[in-house]
Parts: C-alpha cells; sequence; structure tokens
C-alpha cells in the first residue's frame, strides 16, 4: 500500500514538474561509421544469477539507406517482448518509427507503444494496476537523437574516445516523456569465445531525466539504475553483452549471445 502511495505520488510531481519546467535536450545525432545490412542472430536473456528466462532474435533487414530491426524474446513462461524499429542512415542515423509489444507474466503491465517521428505522436496501450485497458496519445517535440531501438546499432559507431555521448529517448511511464541517454565509455574487457580471447569496450549508459522531474526522482528513489553495454573491439565491431532493465521498472536482465547446439 505504502509503495502504492508513493508510486501515485511519484508520477504527480513528476508531471507537475514537467510542466513547470521544460526539458531542454541537447542534439548528439551519431555518424553512420559502419553501415547496417542484412543480418540475424540468435540471443539469450538470464537473470543476475544465470537462470535462462527467454530465448531471443535479432534480425536486419536493409532496403536502401532504411534499416528495420526486428528483436523478438520468447519467455519460458509464455512472455513475449517484441521490438520493431525503423531507422535511416544517411550520414547519421535517424529513427523513424519504433513499436514494442510486451506482454505476459514477467512484465507486470503488459504494454504496447508506437513512436512515429514524422509526426511526432507517441501512442501507448497498456493495463493499469487494476487490470484495466488504457490508451494514452500525445504529440512530442521530438529531437533528431531520439534513440529508441537503436541503443546497439549507436554503439557501433560511436567513438570510444569520446568521453561522453548523449542522446534522447522517449520513456514511457506509462505517460511517454523524452529524457536524456549519456553514454560513457568505461574501458575494454577481455572476454572469450571457445578457446579464442577477444576485448570488447564497456559502455554504461545514463538515464538523466533533468531538471524538477530529475531532482524528484532522486529524493523519492526512482531514478532508474544505469545500463551496461558491452561491444567488440576492433575493425567491425558488434553486439556482445547487455545488463540492465528491458523496460521502466524492471528486473535487471543479461542479454549474451547464443552459442548453437550439435547438429
Amino acid at each position: 500500500m505504502v509503495e502504492c502511495v508513493g508510486s501515485r505520488l511519484f508520477a504527480v510531481l513528476l508531471a507537475c514538474a514537467a510542466l513547470l519546467q521544460p526539458i531542454a535536450l541537447p542534439v548528439d545525432t551519431v555518424p553512420v561509421r559502419h553501415t547496417e545490412g542484412v543480418s540475424h542472430g540468435f540471443l539469450v536473456l538470464r537473470t543476475l544469477k544465470g537462470s535462462l528466462i527467454a530465448d531471443g532474435q535479432l534480425a536486419q533487414d536493409a532496403m536502401g539507406d532504411h534499416v528495420t530491426n526486428h528483436l523478438t524474446f520468447r519467455f519460458k513462461d509464455g512472455s513475449i517482448y517484441e521490438e520493431t524499429t525503423i531507422f535511416s542512415q544517411r550520414g547519421v542515423f535517424r529513427l523513424l518509427s519504433d513499436r514494442l509489444v510486451q506482454k505476459g507474466p514477467s512484465f507486470k503491465h503488459p504494454m504496447e507503444t508506437s513512436i512515429d517521428t514524422s509526426t511526432g505522436q507517441v501512442t501507448v496501450h497498456y493495463t493499469n494496476n487494476n487490470g484495466k485497458e488504457k490508451m494514452l496519445t500525445q504529440r512530442l517535440e521530438l529531437p533528431p537523437d531520439v534513440a529508441n531501438g537503436l541503443l546497439f546499432t549507436l554503439l557501433k559507431n560511436i567513438q570510444p574516445s569520446a568521453p561522453r555521448t548523449t542522446v534522447s529517448s522517449v520513456a514511457i511511464t506509462p505517460k511517454p516523456r523524452l529524457v536524456k541517454l549519456a553514454i560513457l565509455p568505461v574501458g575494454q574487457e577481455p572476454f572469450s569465445i571457445g578457446s579464442h580471447q577477444h576485448k570488447a569496450w564497456h559502455y554504461v549508459v545514463k538515464v538523466e531525466i533533468g531538471g524538477a522531474a530529475g531532482l524528484l526522482a532522486h529524493l523519492l528513489g526512482k531514478q532508474p539504475p544505469d545500463a551496461h553495454v558491452w561491444v567488440l573491439a576492433g575493425e567491425a565491431p558488434d553486439f556482445v553483452k547487455f545488463k540492465g532493465q528491458l523496460y521502466a521498472g524492471g528486473p535487471i536482465w543479461e542479454i549474451q549471445l547464443a552459442s548453437a547446439g550439435i547438429f
């Protein structure tokens, strides 16, 4: 009961802060250093204790300068996490649209969200604490550096020597709002695949709410935890590992590359 009241109070204060003090977001579009193309990878989702909870796939297709990413996780308990991201890569990466579906017992609040950057419209279908289905539609002034669904792609193209890269993201709480993602390189770390040793760049991704809303988040203990991403170092960078939340308020999970079984 106390947690429920606290969550409602935070939501009210956050909304008031957003009205009183709009958040200005700097633009930090990421240049295309490695052109995206056709690919298909297999992933696993684990708890921090190592328990396998979902199998995943990441399929990508390119038509000219437009690229479509389709990320899917199917959980052992029947839950589904599915995100389809369409973006362009003309000099810099630009999000065109993003659609995310999360449903099943692994998610406290089933939700479906869509973002259209051409219109700025964000639509959220969700189920509230009382089990009722709700819909929110909001038009936002979306900057050109919105990174929903693009984090792994951007990290392959960020210069590791850059001390800080900041992009924007639409956070769904379920009310959509703009926040900043600060991407900070930690350094190179070794990892192995079979008997071969490799190195990966380790990045920390911090959510920065900013303004009065950010101050309230810190005061009420609602600041989102940092995410960690590892990217293969070298001439052909690629995703290696992710540790963080898949959705706001969710547990910390790990995404890793899957190993093929014996045919």
